[in-house]
């Protein structure tokens, strides 16, 4: 078989290669992955504005936003000003075969996509929990697992409905699709109000502590995932051993699957063709004012920790008087 091959027009070179260490797979598997499920991952990736994380032989893994100078013309882009950075940059929008195939040869592994579509950019279309487990932790999935339950159950309280996926790593994405009315301080309100139900509901296991020597060993319920936050797709592959797949499960079959059931050899052979995380996702729903204005009375995570960070920093840097008098 040829290291070489054309497909779409996208000449795909070096196909041989080992895709990373670890993988064990080759560029050519990455590329035959998402050309296979390339219907379900665009769905999720359409007029998104994409960052993707890379891996160049020999090189360390590095995300991608700002497009490159050599991007063909028949990659579409979207170009938005970053306060960060304070420059415009340029992200693609994974619109076709044809740009996939074209990522796929650039050895792009991961796609991480906005919660918000191009033309729309100041509206959200999901709330995210990004359920982490404890690093070097035993059972580490499962306990994201008994998370996930909760923050199901946290869901039901107020009356809405979300899917869930394996992150592809070590944890677990619940997904709450919410209508075009949605803002995103909103949506940033609302995900801190349900994370902190989450944390109520199983407290022994589930923290909203954004610094992590704050943790106690639990899982943490991420609420940072909006405005302009991105997530692995779902059927992102991951820089992970094996090339793991962040792939949909219906909550009843969330007991009975591990991270490792899912990857680049395994995971098109499992959807048989169907488009599971949409089957999955609820209809958009629409977020109570009581939810949202319940948010808004929690401290914005990254904010407190940033805050929290320079107190303790600053306590450090005190030096201690001795008592007694001298």
């Amino acid at each position: 078989m040829s290291a070489d091959e054309t497909r779409e027009g996208v000449d795909l070179t070096h196909l041989d290669q080992p895709l990373f260490d670890g993988a064990n797979a080759t560029k050519r598997d990455l590329v035959d992955y998402l050309d296979s499920v390339s219907g379900p991952i665009i769905a999720a990736l359409e007029d998104r504005p994409l960052s993707v994380i890379r891996v160049r032989p020999g090189q360390a893994p590095f995300m991608q936003k700002n497009v490159p100078k050599y991007t063909p013309d028949f990659v579409r882009t979207a170009t938005f000003w970053a306060e960060t950075s304070k420059r415009d940059v340029a992200y693609a929008l994974c619109n076709d075969r044809r740009t996939l195939l074209w990522f796929a040869n650039q050895r792009a592994v991961e796609y991480h996509p906005a919660l918000v579509r191009a033309d729309h950019p100041d509206r959200i279309t999901h709330l995210v929990l990004d359920l982490d487990p404890p690093d070097g932790a035993p059972n580490q999935f499962e306990q994201a697992v008994r998370v996930a339950h909760a923050a199901h159950e946290a869901l039901g309280e107020v009356g809405l409905e979300g899917a869930v996926k394996t992150s592809g790593a070590k944890g677990v994405h619940v997904f709450v699709p919410v209508d075009a009315g949605t803002t995103i301080e909103g949506a940033a309100a609302a995900t801190r109000a349900l994370a902190a139900r989450t944390e109520r509901v199983a407290p022994e296991i589930a923290t909203t502590a954004f610094i992590k020597e704050d943790r106690g060993g639990k899982v943490f319920v991420d609420s940072t995932r909006a405005g302009g936050a991105t997530v692995a797709a779902a059927y992102s592959p991951r820089i992970r051993p094996d090339a793991p797949v962040s792939f949909p499960v219906a909550w009843s079959d969330l007991d009975a699957v591990v991270p490792a059931d899912f990857t680049i050899h395994s995971a098109a052979a499992q959807l048989a063709g169907r488009d599971l995380w949409n089957e999955l996702l609820p209809a958009p729903q629409h977020l109570c004012a009581d939810l949202i204005e319940e948010g808004r009375a929690i401290p914005i995570a990254r904010v407190q920790a940033m805050h929290e960070g320079k107190r303790r920093q600053a306590n450090r840097r005190q030096i201690p008087r001795p008592e007694g008098g001298f």
